[in-house]
């Protein structure tokens, strides 16, 4: 019998796993042989500094960039002399993204590892891109299928544009309404929903060539502090974060996430040493995800400048020990040169061995094997046109804003309105400075439905008489219709509402005039005033959901959403009232005594 050569014993054997799975190999995905000649060869060829290079990921913006400008040189001085392994893309426009993108590739003596966070779709990162909603919407439809098809569509429109690695989904468990940087990112409180969606989410992204990230592991859903700006602790027993925070982690590994954020927190009780965050944490990192978790891809810190880190470390001190506690690729690091000085110093003193960087290097490098790239790093900018936001991916995206809409009150089916037998006053309140238009959308769809409706825009630098005297107009209305808008950013602290607007509401219904509160982002604003006649959830003030929520108001849209998380002595999780349009018939589901 004549010898089979190694190379058709694997295909072989691919061939058979294949047909096991019944699922098609992504050639963007594929790993042979010729890979991982590749991975050797292009391993054997670095010196310590290119490799520690390798781990390092710095930010870019995909605005349109001049080659003889001083940011295209910073860049070119990254990818060419401190040979860098990625870059994360931080905002820009899809066009110049991948023109400048293909640049970079074309600078780079290794591909480069592209990502961005993507958790809410390309458009999330550059003009033009299909945007889709945040997380917590997704929750609130409960759709393993939305959730799919949003990592499917995010993957095809990243990998056009030439990124590979999404830093998303976020797998936090929010259960801690004040949270102020998860929130509405997270899919939920409930720890199995969100493992499973996050796992449908995690197919449709890596099942079409696109890494996905789950994160912040260990857990960053219960605290009330932003890591952007200190270091939170969350005292949560061991126990308890096994059955809450690693529980969606567990899951997401086990459906074969690619990589996985860490959060700069600190928790006691799965390493008590002082001040250390999760990040820089072996015994989190190597004991529980690496060992306990079975988790074998790739760990990437949350952004290294951040104050959660910065505050306690200098860049030097904070890479070298995260790089000790098992990280493979430092995101953001502050002062990237000396920041790979100190780790290449690192090396030659002992205090990390070459075979440690070996470890990483080679799994990014098989992860770049993995994509292609070593075969093809350049994206066709002719294609663009078609693969970016074509129709059925706005579709998709309007169907996941659409069916997560939620009616969490609706008392004495005050909702649906009817703008022709009512005179409505509707109010647009947003608690960010600079937000006075941010509720343009909703009110422009409203007005072409209410002819006999006032309009009033605030931002947290209208003034008192201004608003009051908008007040005053409203208690001549037959209903009031009141949007709330509070962004949630990094850094910012928090995502309450500007007290002088929960006033306003109180006023409202101190005159006895019906009250609709619709939130265009947290869920739990309906603490602030419990008893309004109406509370509608959109969790994000995109104007396609602006418009959306005007159509629920106004009966012309089911409406079918279910609360991903509690709202504390209110509602439980799961609860909601279905909107029929067709014929205004109202469902009520499960409530809990106010």
């Amino acid at each position: 019998m004549p010898k089979i050569s190694n190379y058709l014993v694997f295909l072989l054997i691919t061939l058979f796993l294949v047909g096991c799975a019944g699922k098609a190999v992504k050639p963007h995905l594929s790993y042979g042989p010729g890979e991982a000649r590749w991975v050797n060869k292009t391993l054997r060829r670095m010196s310590v500094a290119d490799k520690i290079g390798q781990m390092i990921c710095c930010r870019y913006r995909g605005n349109f960039t001049n080659r003889g400008s001083e940011y295209f040189k910073q860049l070119e001085n990254l990818v060419v002399d401190n040979k860098i392994g990625g870059f994360v893309l931080a905002g820009g426009d899809v066009y110049a993204a991948a023109v400048l993108t293909n640049t970079l590739q074309q600078m780079a003596e290794v591909p480069l590892l592209v990502s961005a966070d993507l958790e809410r779709g390309l458009g999330n990162q550059l003009d033009g891109a299909t945007l889709f909603p945040p997380l917590m919407s997704v929750g609130a439809t409960g759709s393993e299928e939305l959730a799919y098809a949003m990592g499917r569509i995010t993957a095809q429109e990243a990998r056009a544009v030439g990124i590979h690695m999404t830093y998303a989904p976020v797998v936090d468990v929010n259960n801690n309404p004040d949270n102020p940087i998860i929130n509405v990112r997270s899919l939920g409180e409930d720890p199995a929903a969100v493992g499973r969606l996050a796992a449908a989410f995690i197919r449709g992204c890596q099942e079409h060539g696109l890494i996905a990230t789950a994160k912040h592991f260990p857990g960053h859903g219960d605290t009330a502090q932003d890591s952007h700006s200190v270091l939170p602790v969350i005292s949560a027993s061991r126990q308890r974060l096994e059955e809450i925070e690693l529980y969606p982690f567990r899951q997401v590994v086990k459906a074969g996430v690619m990589a996985v954020m860490t959060a700069h927190l600190r928790l006691p009780a799965l390493d008590p040493t002082p001040d250390l965050p999760a990040t820089l944490s072996r015994p989190i990192l190597v004991d529980l995800l690496r060992k306990d978790m079975g988790f074998k891809g790739l760990i990437v810190s949350d952004a290294m400048e951040m104050r959660g880190i910065t505050s306690l470390y200098t860049p030097e001190e904070s890479a070298v020990m995260a790089v000790q506690a098992g990280v493979d690729i430092l995101l953001v690091p502050l002062e990237t040169e000396s920041v790979i000085q100190a780790l290449i110093q690192a090396v030659a003193e002992g205090h990390i061995s070459e075979a440690r960087i070996n470890t990483s290097v080679r799994k990014i490098l098989a992860y770049k094997a993995r994509l292609g790239l070593g075969k093809n790093r350049q994206v066709k900018l002719d294609s663009l046109q078609k693969a970016i936001a074509p129709v059925q991916n706005l579709r998709q995206a309007a169907e996941t804003f659409e069916r997560s809409l939620t009616l969490v009150q609706n008392d004495e089916d005050i909702l649906p309105l009817y703008p022709y037998s009512q005179q409505i006053a509707v109010f647009a309140l947003s608690s960010d400075p600079g937000g006075y238009y941010a509720g343009r959308d909703f009110i422009r769809a409203l007005r072409r439905s209410c002819p006999f409706g006032s309009f009033f825009y605030a931002d947290a630098f209208t003034g008192r008489e201004h608003v009051e005297t908008a007040v005053a107009k409203a208690l001549k209305a037959d209903v009031v219709v009141v949007a709330f808008y509070s962004r949630l950013t990094a850094g910012k602290g928090s995502v309450a509402l500007d007290p002088y607007h929960i006033e306003v509401i109180h006023q409202l219904k101190q005159a006895q005039k019906p009250v609709v509160v619709v939130s265009f982002g947290s869920p739990y604003f309906l603490k602030y005033f419990p008893d309004v006649d109406a509370y509608l959830c959109a969790y994000r003030f995109t104007g396609i959901v602006q418009r959306a929520a005007a159509q629920a108001v106004l009966g012309e849209l089911d409406v079918t959403g279910r609360l991903p998380v509690s709202i504390p002595n209110l509602y439980p999780v799961g609860h909601g009232i279905t909107l029929n349009s067709n014929s205004g018939d109202i469902i009520h589901n499960s409530r809990l005594e106010k």
